[in-house]
């Protein structure tokens, strides 16, 4: 089969996770001919690479995919693991995603007449326009410092992580303090196993403050449609890690000053492993407190707040540190402390390679505008802060999918006229 008789689809959708099934439902509005291909099933990454007792940290009443708002009767609750793998089947369904799940793509490229070319698992086929729904989330980042530990340590990444009593007897070091790192030291901890926590650079924020929650707030001031030009760290913003909170248990703060005082330990930085030792940096105290002042800079946007729009709420109290670490530690021999296995919550690394394109910086990050990158006909959707930070969200997905797609319309009836121009407005 020549390349001018391969099947043609006006757009083809890589992902079926909850931002592809957006772009899905604003194509089938507008009679637009689409695909979806999805590697693993529909919601894959909840089922798949998420902890049992996983919960999401933003209020159900967020879970906004286009024409399907939650639907049950706890809005300000948060949908477990299970929950919220059935909300994203349940939506697939609701709109009859063309989704072809189990069927992955190998590669995608352009041919000389304008159309990409889409080599998928179970064939080849055209396109008008793809969208690039698969996030930035793609292969577990293990540091190979690992391969140092000794053979005795089962190390795991976050990701293939379950549940305690999947790791054998005794201590457990966690490596990560962003949102993963710290919902995993706390399943740890509250299954009674020993933690020991290394601790980064993430920031944290309250669960409630002044009678709400700080999602509701913060929602009130705009700082989900935030456009990442309007940042104070413009695109840098991109690579920030998330305030670490939980809905577990109906909502509330993680305190790692608090699990310390529970008998977690806390270190700083992981630096190396040499001779099968840990070496840390001298920067938990830093880490510490630069957490709890994002978490007091959030209490004061939220008092300027109330204050200027003469709200009546609660008092409400800054956050003081319950502990304070001794002397650092620096060193520390893992299996002489009883540690006998490692999570790695260390994050993803993308992987783009299949996508044979020019449309990437130096780092191997797809350039875009509001999710248009620079080849005309090729989009991004589902990125974190691909245009606010709702973006990477169920609250905001679904506005930049209707985005997309009123783009995709125009580039489809304007294809042989020109290229899409990036100067869009807000």
């Amino acid at each position: 089969m020549t390349s001018e008789t391969l099947p043609h689809h006006s757009v083809v959708i890589i992902g079926g996770g909850q931002a592809g099934l957006s772009a899905s439902s604003y194509l089938s509005e507008s009679g637009i001919d689409h695909v979806i291909y999805e590697k693993h099933r529909v919601a894959h990454a909840w089922r798949d690479q998420r902890w049992d007792s996983f919960c999401l940290v933003t209020p159900n009443w967020q879970c906004k995919l286009p024409g399907y708002d939650y639907p049950g009767s706890e809005p300000d609750g948060f949908m477990k693991r299970d929950e919220i793998v059935a909300y994203v089947e349940d939506y697939a369904k609701r709109i009859a995603a063309p989704v072809r799940e189990g069927v992955g793509v190998n590669r995608l490229s352009r041919q000389d007449d304008g159309r990409f070319l889409v080599e998928a698992a179970d064939g080849a086929v055209t396109a008008g326009a793809v969208v690039l729904a698969v996030g930035g989330y793609h292969v577990p980042n293990v540091p190979r410092m690992g391969e140092r530990l000794p053979e005795s340590i089962v190390q795991v990444h976050s990701s293939k992580y379950r549940h305690a009593g999947q790791l054998p007897e005794g201590e457990v070091l966690v490596v990560g303090s962003g949102q993963s790192g710290c919902q995993i030291a706390e399943d740890l901890h509250l299954a009674g196993r020993k933690v020991h926590l290394i601790v980064g650079s993430a920031p944290r924020c309250p669960r409630v403050y002044r009678g709400r929650d700080s999602v509701d707030w913060l929602a009130d001031l705009g700082q989900y449609d935030l456009p990442v030009e309007n940042h104070p760290l413009k695109e840098k913003v991109r690579k920030k890690a998330n305030h670490y909170l939980t809905g577990r248990d109906g909502g509330r703060d993680i305190d790692l000053r608090r699990f310390a005082l529970e008998g977690m330990k806390l270190y700083g930085r992981l630096e190396a492993i040499s001779g099968g030792r840990l070496q840390f940096r001298d920067d938990l105290k830093q880490n510490l407190d630069s957490a709890d002042a994002v978490y007091n800079g959030i209490c004061g946007l939220i008092d300027k707040h109330i204050a200027e729009n003469k709200i009546e709420a609660p008092a409400g109290a800054h956050y003081s540190p319950l502990w304070q670490p001794d002397a650092p530690v620096r060193d520390l021999d893992p299996v002489a402390a009883g540690i006998t296995s490692v999570i790695w919550a260390t994050g993803f690394h993308s992987d783009w390679s299949w996508v044979d394109l020019p449309v990437f910086d130096g780092t191997g990050y797809p350039t875009h505008k509001r999710g248009v990158t620079s080849m005309d006909g090729l989009y991004v959707l589902g990125l974190p802060w691909l245009h606010s930070w709702g973006s990477g969200r169920f609250v905001g997905v679904g506005r930049d999918a209707a985005y997309l797609a009123a783009r995709i319309g125009e580039h489809l009836g304007m294809r042989r006229r020109g290229p899409v121009r990036l100067d869009l407005a807000v």
